[in-house]
């Protein structure tokens, strides 16, 4: 398996973009920034599709994609088939040949699994955290996430500006706004409407929602702190989760 270009734990922290500070701005350019931060609240929906895609085409450029054909490439597109229109979303689906033990999800519905986490997993338990990354996009989370993100980098780089059609940041700036996305790390209440959006997923299926429960045990014996910072980095601990979803097991086994 290759190693990251970039290294998504940290969500591209070595992706050296250089900072801005210490640079004289014009008061054109702090104008138009704090536009930008204004913006931010409220960007509109084409414009939030608009950075999530091109977040994700830098990714996919920066990262080694499996193909088809290959191990990783052919589990995945198993496991989702069907999925591509879920829940009124639009989705596509990509492996990262990388080491990272994590997945995520952007607004526009692409989903990003790792394949050190491909290794870790079995499909059902796969197919949780699939689901629960749904559960960020279809909840909203994620666009929140975004906004959040965009306000920090118009905030702090009166420089940006808007660039070609499909395009909300110039260039240049795409990478230190991804490595912002993963600073803006969802609440503890949206990691638990996700873990409960995920279940349900799991149940609508017919998939094994046992999975979850496994899923969540391993994150937890892989961190060994109790589940604190796996996957998500967030609140709660995957072991609290493990329960969580046992218990929601078991009210669906007794039906």
């Amino acid at each position: 398996m290759k190693n990251s270009i970039l290294i998504l734990t940290a969500f591209f922290v070595s992706l050296g973009v250089q900072a801005q500070f210490g640079k004289k701005l014009l008061k054109k350019g702090n104008v138009d920034a704090v536009k930008k931060v204004t913006k931010a609240a409220t960007l509109s929906d084409d414009d939030m599709a608009a950075l999530s895609i091109q977040s994700v085409q830098w990714m996919d450029e920066n990262n080694p994609i499996a193909e088809v054909g290959s191990p990783y490439g052919d589990r995945l597109a198993k496991l989702v088939e069907d999925l591509e229109n879920e829940d009124g979303l639009q989705l596509n689906f990509k492996v990262y040949e990388v080491v990272d033990v994590n997945a995520f999800a952007t607004p526009d519905g692409s989903v990003r699994v790792m394949a050190g986490l491909m290794d870790l997993m079995t499909d059902a338990e796969l197919l949780s955290v699939i689901g629960h990354e749904i559960g960020h996009v279809k909840l909203g989370h994620s666009k929140k996430r975004y906004q959040s993100a965009y306000t920090i980098s118009a905030a702090k780089d009166a420089a940006m500006t808007n660039t070609a059609a499909g395009k909300v940041l110039a260039d240049d700036q795409i990478g230190g706004f991804v490595e912002n996305v993963l600073n803006a790390q969802f609440s503890q209440s949206n990691e638990s409407a996700s873990d409960e959006y995920g279940f349900k997923f799991l149940v609508k299926h017919g998939f094994d929602y046992h999975g979850m429960e496994g899923a969540f045990q391993k994150l937890a014996d892989l961190s060994g702190d109790g589940g604190k910072g796996a996957l998500t980095s967030s609140h709660p601990g995957s072991a609290k989760r493990a329960a969580r979803a046992k218990e929601w097991a078991a009210k669906e086994d007794a039906k």
